[in-house]
């Protein structure tokens, strides 16, 4: 069964831009994605996630500090985990400046700087989404 992608005209071709994933491409959670929309999922996942790569994709490179600064409602634990994800999925780089004390940067990969139109269309549409919810009438609003 497959399925068609909203606002999307399928071509007939099958091989458009956001071509249906084979079902053989869907694997179970846990797994390794092999459909590209499912990779850049498991790459972004997790709530905080998005807004992290925003901060490098302003700055390039930044201290946890600096990030920690930046997302005051990020909790340390939750900006660890995401700074050990993002680097792990070689978006981003630490480096260990020498010296006492250790200092260490997080700088922005290719592979981050390549994401950064798809959290620029995350922008774009939130931003649509959120100025549509302020024209849409609300519920005292149909009396």
């Amino acid at each position: 069964m497959t399925h068609q992608t909203v606002g999307h005209t399928p071509t007939g071709d099958g091989d458009g831009p956001l071509a249906d994933c084979p079902d053989s491409a869907l694997v179970p959670p846990g797994s390794e994605p092999r459909c590209p929309v499912d990779i850049t999922l498991a790459t972004l996942g997790g709530r905080w996630t998005p807004l992290v790569v925003r901060e490098f994709l302003r700055r390039g490179q930044a201290s946890y500090s600096e990030l920690s600064a930046a997302l005051p409602a990020l909790s340390d634990k939750v900006l660890s985990d995401r700074l050990a994800q993002l680097t792990g999925a070689g978006v981003v780089e630490r480096r260990r400046t020498p010296g006492w004390p250790p200092r260490v940067r997080y700088v922005l990969t290719a592979q981050g700087r390549a994401l950064e139109p798809v959290v620029r269309g995350m922008w774009e549409w939130g931003t649509a989404r959120r100025e549509a919810l302020a024209r849409a009438p609300g519920p005292s609003d149909s009396v």
